[in-house]
């Protein structure tokens, strides 16, 4: 009988992360034909496909599936191992931000991800509204943060990119309401300018009615059939409806999650967490 071997599942990994061989291959840096070739070989070994074509892309087959969380805990186990084997302990204290809206989604894999690794260093972490977090950084409050940027300056790092669109309530229709009520970020954020000048595009008369520091305030509003909101794509549920074509606002921006340090600050734990941030975000 034939073994799985690592390599095999983490070729497959990246194909199934990424939707395709081509950028599967760009993640593991090797060619499109040799990624295909270990495709093929770990189909021979199991005896079934784990990926058949949809569009352009890849889609998982029932094995796939079935072998997905598989391939991704035995990987992240070697690395892991790799890293502790190879790596000598670090210890020290760290300040990290994280905005709360994303913080929810990843701080637990990040925390349980960097604890197992790096058990010496103590973590300090602020999961709050993110539009402080530069300041933060400049001050020395904080050591690393996790934010939002409409453009990504030399010294961040992008980790994500999000379009924005306009969205409502899917059980209310504003077509006729006027003025237009409108949810906003409040004034530290640079949506609520993008969105003012979105609005001002379209032309039509609005009103804000309701205004928030988080995405989970402006999210209620809009759930609610208060208002209208901007908000990022990955936030969006079944129970919101796009608006930005149906109703031609001006164009918005696309939001870009950054990674940034303090200052020129470049430690051990800091390098450390860089890591842990990017798998937690490029995992997904």
């Amino acid at each position: 009988m034939e073994n799985l071997e690592s390599d095999l599942l983490r070729t497959f990994v990246a194909v199934a992360q990424a939707g395709s061989v081509t950028d599967g291959a760009a993640r593991i840096y090797r060619s499109q034909s040799a990624t295909s070739i270990q495709i093929k070989r770990l189909e021979a070994v199991l005896g079934r496909p784990v990926f058949e074509r949809h569009g352009r892309g890849m889609i998982l087959t029932e094995t796939g599936r079935r072998l997905l969380p598989v391939a991704m805990d035995v990987t992240a186990r070697l690395d892991a191992t790799l890293r502790s084997i190879a790596n000598p302990p670090v210890e020290g204290k760290l300040s990290l931000g994280i905005p709360d809206d994303h913080g929810r989604e990843k701080l637990a894999q990040i925390v349980a991800d960097f604890s197992r690794d790096q058990p010496g260093i103590e973590l300090n972490v602020t999961c709050s509204l993110s539009a402080g977090f530069p300041e933060a950084l400049r001050r020395g409050a904080l050591d690393l943060a996790i934010y939002e940027v409409e453009a990504v300056s030399p010294s961040e790092e992008l980790l994500i990119e999000d379009p924005t669109c306009w969205v409502s309530s899917a059980e209310r229709d504003f077509t006729d309401v006027e003025p237009l009520p409108v949810a906003l970020f409040d004034e530290a954020c640079w949506w609520r300018d993008a969105a003012i000048a979105s609005l001002e595009a379209h032309g039509r008369p609005y009103r804000i009615v309701y205004s928030s520091q988080s995405v989970l305030g402006v999210l209620a509003a809009v759930r609610a059939g208060m208002a209208i909101g901007l908000l990022g794509r990955s936030s969006l549920d079944a129970g919101l409806l796009v608006l930005t074509d149906a109703m031609s606002f001006g164009p918005t921006p696309t939001s870009k999650l950054v990674m940034k340090s303090k200052g020129a600050a470049r430690t051990d734990a800091i390098d450390a967490m860089r890591q842990t941030i990017r798998r937690a975000f490029h995992a997904a």
